[in-house]
């Protein structure tokens, strides 16, 4: 699969496609089921298969002070849609002069002559150009064909929204957000230095930023990580959040890998999946304390991750 971030970029090769128009923050199950349609038609009449999305995501121009929401960053997210096929992912900038564009703009210039698009599969309801003025009708007087695909619901019978994946993150329902997700959560992140905190009371820590990650649940998790570099997936226990002991200024993410060697793994990309959420932060009356809790969040999680 193959990235392309402005037009100009788009090969020749690619045009004549079946592409699917969408943010897919998360690539959740209902994703999934709009991608597919996508895949297979292409497979069908053979042609590419390619994917639109946008970044940032909208909501970070429109609603710039809200906290970081993103589910699947960049690269988590171009990670997941290569998983579904696709032979490229046009991300292109979405700021105020893209918001801004009109509609027919959207279809001439970036779905007919840009992408080149024969045919593309987009949500029920999906609308697009200024003032969300755009209808799929409008595609389909330029000769684009257009699948609408209908909405993908949960077992109780609801919409499978990234809205929804991110209420039960930032709750620390770990499990409902896997199952609608349909794949388990991963934070990505360089690991950077830290106070060393943790390597002075015996829990070395790998310390990655959040960025424009969702925050989700503060606390401490049982975890598993990859190291950059590896195939193998470690046990850990992780905290995220702020420390309430130190008072970090802002969220990161802190793992404590299970019997692993304390050797310099700085700036080598970290992966880490967090499995369940153990117990809240806290702020403890001593050192001691704090360290006879850790040292019970680390057997938690190994006994946890070894079922």
């Amino acid at each position: 699969m193959i990235t392309i971030s402005t037009l100009s970029d788009m090969p020749e090769t690619l045009k004549g496609g079946i592409i699917a128009i969408g943010n897919f923050d998360g690539v959740h199950l209902g994703h999934g089921a709009l991608l597919s349609l996508a895949r297979e038609k292409a497979q069908a009449e053979k042609r590419p298969f390619g994917v639109l999305t946008f970044e940032p995501h909208p909501r970070r121009l429109f609603r710039p002070d809200e906290p970081p929401g993103r589910i699947t960053p960049i690269n988590v997210k171009h990670w997941r849609l290569g998983l579904t096929g696709a032979d490229f992912v046009c991300a292109l900038t979405f700021d105020w002069n893209f918001a801004s564009q009109s509609a027919e703009h959207f279809v001439t210039d970036i779905l007919k002559q840009g992408l080149g698009a024969h045919h593309v599969v987009v949500g029920h309801d999906f609308r697009f150009g200024q003032l969300r003025a755009g209808t799929p009708d409008l595609i389909t007087s330029h000769d684009i064909g257009v699948t609408l695909c209908d909405e993908f619901l949960d077992p109780e019978g609801q919409k499978i929204a990234s809205s929804t994946i991110r209420q039960k993150l930032r709750i620390g329902d770990l499990d409902t957000a896997h199952q609608l997700l349909g794949w388990s959560w991963e934070i990505w992140g360089d690991v950077v230095r830290g106070d060393r905190r943790g390597h002075d009371l015996g829990y070395p820590t790998a310390n990655i930023l959040l960025k424009d990650t969702l925050h989700p649940a503060y606390g401490v998790y049982a975890a598993r990580v990859q190291i950059e570099g590896e195939n193998m997936w470690r046990p850990a226990a992780v905290n995220i959040g702020i420390r309430p002991m130190f008072e970090l200024k802002e969220g990161q993410v802190e793992a404590h890998i299970l019997n692993f060697p304390d050797r310099d793994i700085y700036g080598r990309r970290l992966k880490i999946q967090p499995v369940k959420r153990l117990r809240s932060e806290a702020k403890f009356n001593s050192l001691d304390d704090l360290k006879h809790q850790m040292a019970k969040d680390c057997a938690q999680s190994l006994a946890l991750l070894a079922e």
